[in-house]
């Protein structure tokens, strides 16, 4: 399912209980049930939850991360250019 997701709708979904989406360029990542997985441990993904997490995530990552996970996370892109 591929949806189109506002900045500020992305940043309303920031806890478990509303789900945690994060956007890296501009596509929408769902981590909720990630956050265990995550190999650094679910600190960092809560600390982005709702935010556009782009700049932290090439920090650490190389495209072969986001190739790999892509597909299962990814739930939608940016409809307009994210200001958070």
């Amino acid at each position: 399912m591929s949806k189109t997701f506002t900045p500020a709708n992305v940043s309303t979904h920031k806890d478990a209980s509303n789900g945690m989406y994060i956007i890296i360029d501009e596509n929408v990542y769902d981590v909720t049930g990630f956050i265990d997985e995550h190999p650094d441990g679910s600190k960092i993904l809560k600390r982005v939850a709702g935010k556009d997490a782009s700049k932290k995530f090439w920090n650490y990552h190389n495209e072969g991360v986001l190739k790999k996970y892509s597909e299962r996370l990814r739930i939608g892109s940016v409809g307009e250019k994210a200001k958070l």
